[in-house]
């Protein structure tokens, strides 16, 4: 059993706590001790790297409950090295939840991707998807190949998460993780908002045999 799912433009601040209501009653309804097992603690094996976009939320696309998924979103899932915020996620999930994959998510139609192949000034927000230009200039020859511009989009959206998963992989909080026999595995998707599946990118990284030399630590 379900909550009644509210559309859009019902949604109201007077809703969304009725929502709640509606949700806690359905929950205890199937399962009395829930909350209580889910108040005692969380240890959860996936930390999800994804986007902000509300048409991408981890627990409901990949079918699981609260407390299986560890969760950072940003906008267009961007991972850099000076972003704090993400790297105390990633270091608490690797070293205190010892999560067990670290999946880094982008989804097609990324509003972010799609402003960062553009050059039309958004604001703040620019510097941000200059990250994404970054991954478009380090893959220029096979974009400048490519005159559709949906694939072109399409392409760029896949290359952003793989290029986020690899700079997950060249920290030095999953090297020393790898380095202590921790097991850890990191892993690039892309999300289809058109078909509601995910596709495997097919790059997986699990050891230090994987970094890049000019990236190893010791």
């Amino acid at each position: 059993m379900c909550a009644k799912t509210i559309e859009t433009k019902d949604i109201t601040y007077d809703s969304l706590l009725q929502g709640n209501k509606d949700w806690v009653k359905d929950m205890l309804d199937i399962n009395p001790g829930y909350f209580d097992k889910l108040s005692a603690g969380q240890n959860p094996p996936v930390l999800w790297i994804g986007c902000s976009d509300s048409r991408v939320p981890a627990n409901q696309i990949t079918n699981t409950m609260p407390g299986d998924i560890f969760v950072h979103r940003n906008i267009a899932n961007v991972v850099v090295h000076t972003d704090m915020n993400m790297l105390s996620v990633l270091d608490y999930s690797v070293n205190v939840l010892k999560v067990k994959h670290v999946i880094v998510c982008g989804h097609y139609g990324c509003g972010g991707v799609k402003a960062a192949l553009g050059n039309k000034q958004v604001g703040i927000i620019d510097n941000w998807l200059r990250n994404i230009r970054d991954v478009y200039r380090m893959h220029d020859r096979e974009m400048e190949t490519m005159k559709d511009p949906e694939q072109k989009f399409d392409r760029l959206v896949e290359l952003n998460a793989i290029e986020g998963a690899a700079n997950i992989m060249n920290t030095s909080i999953v090297q020393s993780a790898w380095a202590s026999g921790q097991e850890l595995s990191v892993h690039a998707w892309v999300y289809s908002l058109k078909t509601g599946l995910i596709k495997d990118l097919k790059v997986t990284s699990s050891s230090l045999e994987d970094v890049t030399p000019a990236f190893k630590v010791s």
